[in-house]
C-alpha cells in the first residue's frame, strides 16, 4: 500500500509541477489525494485541511516573514545601504577591484536586514553596476558580482529561507538564523578572494589595463554630494538594527516574531529620518504584502503536504529507498545536493524546499547529519542552482535591473560559475566539518 501511495504521490507532484501547475495547488491537491489514498473518507481529508489551516493561521512565527521583508525594504528605500556600499568603496580605493569587493561587503551587510536575495540582486544591480560601468569594468563580470553576492541575503539572517526552514522542520528560527553567521562569513571570504586573485590575474575585467595601471579615470572618490556624516549616520542605524534585533533573539530577549516587529518600527523609524515620504511608506508596505501573501499561502500548503506525509508513510518509503542505494553518508547527501542543484535551475527557493525539506531533513537527521548544518548545506545548494541555466532566478534578476542590452544572460552565467562552484565547495566544507555552523548555537543555546 506504501510503495503505491508513495508512486501516486510522487507521480502526481512531479506531472502537477512539470504541467505548470501553482505549487500550491500541487501540493494541496498531491495531499488530499494522499490522504484519500489511506484513509477512503473524504470526512477525515475535510478535518485535516480544516485543522491544519486553523493551526496555520493562528501560529504567530508566520508573521516573521512579512516582518523582517518589511524591514529590509525600509532601510532599502531609506538609502542607508547606498551611504554604506560609498563609504565602503572609498575605504577600499586603494585595491585593485574595489568596486566590486564593496558589493561583496555591501551585499553581506545588507543581508542582515533583508532576507530575500532577489531583494539584494535588484538593490545592488542599481547602486552598484552604474558604479562598475563607468570605471569600465567587463559588465559580464561586474552583474556576476552583484548575482553571486546576493546569495548571502539568503543564508546570512535574517534569512526568509531560513525562516520556511524553521517553520518545515519546526525547528527553532533563533538557532537556524546563528548557525547561518559562520558560514556565511565563510561564503563572503570565500568570493573576495576569487575577485581579488581574478582582479590580479585579469585586470581589464575590473576596468584596468593588462599591467595594472588606469586610463586616468577618476577612482579615489566616488561619494560625491554623499557627506562623510551620512555615511557614519547609515552605518551605525544599520549596525544598530541589526545588533539589537538579532542580538535581543539570540539571547531570548526577543522571540523572532517580537524581533522581526522591532526591526520593521526600527526600519520604519530609519526610512522617515532619511526622508522618505509617507506614499513612499505606503507603497512599501503594499509591495511586502503583495510578495508575502503568496509564502504564507506556500507555508499552508507545506504544512499540509508534511502531514499528509506523515500518514500515508511516504517519508518512510523514500527513506528506505535512500538507504537502499548503498550510497553511504556522503553518497545520499550528494544525491539530495543534487536533487536541490538542478530543481535550482527550474524553480524558486522556496518552491525548492516546499517540495523537498519534509523528506530530506528526516532521512538526513537519520544519517546522523547535525539538523542545523544540514539546513545551511540545503540552503546553499538550493541557492547555487539560481545562479545556472536554464532559468537562474537572480540572473535574471541583474539582467533586467541592469536595462542594459549591450550584457547578454550568456555573459552573466559564463560569469556566475565561479561563484555557484565557490558555494557546491563551501557546502562540502560544511559537510566535513558541520562544527562551523553549530559553534554558536550551541555557544548561545
Amino acid at each position: 500500500m506504501f510503495d503505491y501511495t508513495t508512486f501516486v504521490l510522487i507521480g502526481l507532484l512531479i506531472f502537477s509541477v512539470a504541467m505548470g501547475v501553482h505549487i500550491v495547488i500541487a501540493l494541496g491537491m498531491t495531499s488530499i489525494v494522499g490522504v484519500y489514498l489511506v484513509t477512503g473518507n473524504f470526512g477525515i481529508v475535510q478535518k485535516l485541511v480544516g485543522s491544519t489551516s486553523f493551526e496555520a493561521l493562528r501560529n504567530y512565527v508566520f508573521a516573521v516573514i512579512p516582518l523582517f521583508m518589511l524591514m529590509g525594504e525600509f532601510i532599502s528605500k531609506s538609502g542607508a545601504i547606498t551611504d554604506v556600499y560609498r563609504g565602503i568603496q572609498r575605504g577600499l580605493r586603494r585595491l585593485p577591484g574595489r568596486l566590486a569587493f564593496a558589493t561583496v561587503l555591501g551585499n553581506a551587510i545588507f543581508s542582515f536586514v533583508t532576507g530575500v536575495s532577489i531583494a539584494s540582486a535588484a538593490a545592488f544591480t542599481r547602486i552598484a553596476y552604474p558604479e562598475m560601468k563607468r570605471h569600465k569594468y567587463n559588465n559580464g563580470f561586474s552583474l556576476a558580482a552583484i548575482t553571486g553576492s546576493s546569495c548571502l541575503g539568503m543564508l546570512i539572517p535574517p534569512s526568509v529561507l531560513m525562516i520556511v526552514w524553521g517553520i518545515l522542520t519546526e525547528r527553532s528560527i533563533g538557532q537556524i538564523f546563528l548557525a547561518g553567521v559562520l558560514p556565511g562569513l565563510l561564503l563572503t571570504s570565500l568570493f573576495i578572494i576569487y575577485i581579488f586573485f581574478a582582479s590580479i590575474l585579469k585586470p581589464t575585467l575590473v576596468g584596468l589595463n593588462k599591467d595594472g595601471t588606469t586610463d586616468g579615470i577618476e577612482i579615489i572618490d566616488d561619494t560625491i554630494g554623499h557627506a562623510e556624516g551620512n555615511v557614519w549616520l547609515s552605518f551605525l542605524w544599520i549596525i544598530g538594527i541589526i545588533s539589537l534585533v538579532l542580538g535581543g533573539i539570540w539571547v531570548g530577549f526577543f522571540s523572532p516574531t517580537e524581533g522581526a516587529g522591532v526591526g520593521a518600527t526600527l526600519g520604519l523609524l530609519l526610512a522617515i529620518t532619511k526622508g522618505v515620504t509617507r506614499k513612499e511608506i505606503i507603497d512599501t508596505i503594499l509591495s511586502v504584502g503583495r510578495t508575502s501573501a503568496p509564502i504564507l499561502l506556500l507555508l499552508l500548503a507545506a504544512s499540509l503536504y508534511s502531514r499528509s506525509l506523515a500518514m500515508t508513510g511516504v517519508t518512510n518509503t523514500i527513506n528506505d529507498m535512500f538507504l537502499a542505494t548503498g550510497f553511504g553518508f556522503i553518497g545520499i547527501v550528494f544525491l539530495m545536493i543534487l536533487v536541490w542543484f538542478i530543481l535550482g535551475m527550474i524553480i524558486d527557493s522556496i518552491s525548492i524546499m516546499l517540495l523537498t525539506v519534509a523528506i530530506f531533513e528526516p532521512i538526513a537527521v537519520s544519517l546522523g547529519i547535525e539538523p542545523l548544518a544540514f539546513a545551511i548545506i540545503g540552503i546553499i545548494a538550493i541557492e547555487a542552482g539560481l545562479l545556472t541555466p536554464p532559468f537562474g532566478l537572480l540572473v535574471y534578476t541583474v539582467k533586467t535591473s541592469a536595462r542594459d542590452d549591450d550584457v547578454k544572460l550568456g555573459q552573466i552565467f559564463y560569469y556566475s560559475i565561479p561563484y555557484w562552484i565557490i558555494m557546491l565547495f563551501t557546502v562540502f566544507i560544511l559537510l566535513m566539518f558541520p562544527q562551523i555552523a553549530t559553534f554558536l548555537p550551541d555557544a548561545v543555546f
